[in-house]
């Protein structure tokens, strides 16, 4: 059944899964067939969580389990360490610079061509998770997916 959740597409990055996002806590089936899920938003304020809470919904049900239950869980709260190695690599091939070590990096390098010179344009991207930057080598603009 974890799997089957975990499997469930995020959508603002329809690309990465909820269980590559991280965002996904556990998956339990009751003895009576309820199957309750835990999720955890990225930030309290998430906007897709009522989103990913439908869909996981649907793919429970889906499966043939019409009794399904998802809880939030804000503590622990998410942070960019729970993104799955997957997960990073496919937020890089999809042009979103993932996350580094908080305490070791300075600035994202580029997705597109790897250079550390870059430079934020906007804390803010295509989503309040992301933040707008650009390479100062190759030119080109990327979202930075912000660490937590």
């Amino acid at each position: 059944m974890r799997d089957l959740v975990a499997a469930v597409p995020d959508p603002e990055l329809p690309f990465l899964t909820i269980g590559e996002l991280g965002i996904l806590r556990d998956v339990s089936v009751e003895p009576g067939g309820r199957v309750t899920v835990t999720i955890t938003p990225t930030y309290s304020g998430c906007p897709a969580m009522d989103a990913i809470r439908a869909d996981i919904v649907r793919a429970v049900t889906g499966a043939g389990h019409p009794d399904v239950v998802v809880n939030t869980r804000l503590s622990p709260a998410w942070s960019t360490d729970q993104l799955t190695e997957a997960g990073r690599e496919k937020l890089r091939t999809n042009g979103i610079a993932p996350p580094g070590p908080v305490l070791l990096q300075i600035r994202p390098r580029c997705p597109r061509c790897g250079s550390a010179e870059t430079e934020e344009l906007s804390r803010f991207g295509s989503t309040a998770c992301k933040a707008q930057y650009r390479c100062d080598d190759c030119l080109e603009p990327f979202d930075y997916f912000k660490p937590h």
